[in-house]
């Protein structure tokens, strides 16, 4: 084959370097928050906060709200704790959707006796959010009240809403965004419940059409927890999230699906819509939540990890006693399995615990689940115990 000449290999260099200084900067990663929505903080948020720090960079904290009836309470934020973390904050301040109105006087006198108190214990948000859930045809109204509000805060501290989808179809929606810093478009528990929590599909859909409205920064926040429903006399379904409700009923139980939310993410960093900058999860879990995924689950979405699930039977045998267990080893919060099945060599007795009812063959222990319950990832779940002269450690399977 005839080679280039030196010209011609010059010129080439040439047009490949012009070629790469063409190229688009590669986007950067986008920034990752956690809401804290617990309206009584506990000894658990020191854990969960440090946990948490190396993840996800501003904290946005539920710090006061206004119902119809009940009026005004704060939520009681451990402020010496949020002093320590140290991370940027959030105040936010959440007004109720069935409130008739909004009334600016009594929610500036709130608002800056709120922050005059956290001050006071050394904490400075840089910025205060409204998560109102207005109606689209009050809009101007809710505007109003925004710019009102705004003139009276501080001047360095940033304002932001909490958003709604259905707000797309108003012709209000660019005033309203101009009157604010940046936009929360929240796109999980929008519509009818018994539709599902979250559909991916229609989130990234109305991101799309969120970043062709929204001349500032926006963020998305996405759900990282479940509620149930419950029948109503009324036919409209109850829903449970984590604070139990005292009524009877059968529960149907709603998850967010890590998948779906990990494949989300990872579409959003590889072409993220015009001015989105960033996700925020609702909500910090703390040990115990049985409607939150786990916080190992939750870091390994947000990192774009990939998620695996892995069972391990444990052991812990004692003069012929075997305490039995169930681990999970993965990353992945998973539900109870079905099955889980040992080979053993002449059991005395033995029993299930923990919603697990105990099969016995000469061989073999088989236990069969009589409840429904998640393993959180990293954690483990006793199974049941037996009195046997050998358990093979290494035989054991796990059955959806």
């Amino acid at each position: 084959m005839p080679t280039k000449s030196p010209v011609r290999r010059l010129l080439g260099c040439f047009v490949l370097a012009a070629l790469a200084g063409c190229q688009p900067d590669p986007a950067p990663p986008l920034d990752q928050q956690l809401y804290i929505w617990q309206r009584q903080w506990r000894p658990a948020h020191a854990q969960a906060l440090a946990d948490s720090r190396a993840d996800f960079s501003t904290l946005r904290v539920l710090a006061l709200q206004a119902q119809p009836k009940a009026g005004w309470s704060r939520a009681l934020v451990d402020l010496p704790r949020l002093k320590v973390d140290g991370r940027p904050l959030i105040a936010v301040v959440r007004l109720d959707g069935q409130l008739p109105a909004l009334d600016l006087a009594a929610a500036q006198a709130q608002i800056a006796r709120l922050l005059a108190d956290w001050q006071a214990a050394g904490v400075t948000p840089e910025g205060l959010e409204i998560d109102h859930d207005s109606a689209s045809a009050r809009l101007p109204g809710y505007t109003a009240f925004l710019l009102s509000l705004r003139e009276r805060l501080p001047p360095a501290m940033k304002l932001s809403i909490t958003a709604l989808p259905a707000w797309l179809a108003s012709p209000h929606l660019p005033a309203l965004l101009q009157a604010v810093d940046s936009s929360v478009l929240q796109v999980h528990a929008v519509s009818d419940p018994r539709r599902g929590l979250f559909d991916p599909v229609q989130a990234r859909q109305w991101a799309e059409r969120w970043s062709h409205v929204s001349a500032k920064p926006f963020y998305l926040a996405l759900p990282a927890y479940g509620v149930a429903l419950l029948p109503d006399t009324g036919g409209a379904p109850v829903v449970e999230s984590e604070v139990p409700l005292n009524r009877a009923g059968e529960r149907h139980e709603l998850l967010a699906d890590p998948q779906q939310l990990a494949d989300l993410g990872r579409q959003l960093r590889n072409q993220a819509p015009a001015h989105l900058a960033g996700l925020i999860w609702f909500r910090l879990p703390l040990p115990g939540d049985r409607r939150a995924w786990s916080l190992t689950t939750l870091k390994a979405v947000a990192r774009g990890e990939v998620l695996a699930s892995q069972w391990r039977v444990e052991l812990s045998e004692q003069a012929g006693l075997y305490d039995i267990s169930l681990a999970n080893v993965g990353n992945l919060d998973l539900p109870l399995p079905a099955q889980v099945a040992l080979a053993v060599e002449l059991c005395d007795a033995a029993d299930g615990v923990n919603g697990y009812r105990l099969q016995q063959s000469p061989e073999h222990l088989l236990f069969n689940r009589q409840s429904s319950a998640r393993i959180a990832a990293g954690g483990r779940r006793a199974l049941g115990w037996a009195r046997c002269h050998g358990i093979d450690q290494g035989a054991w399977n796990v059955y959806p």
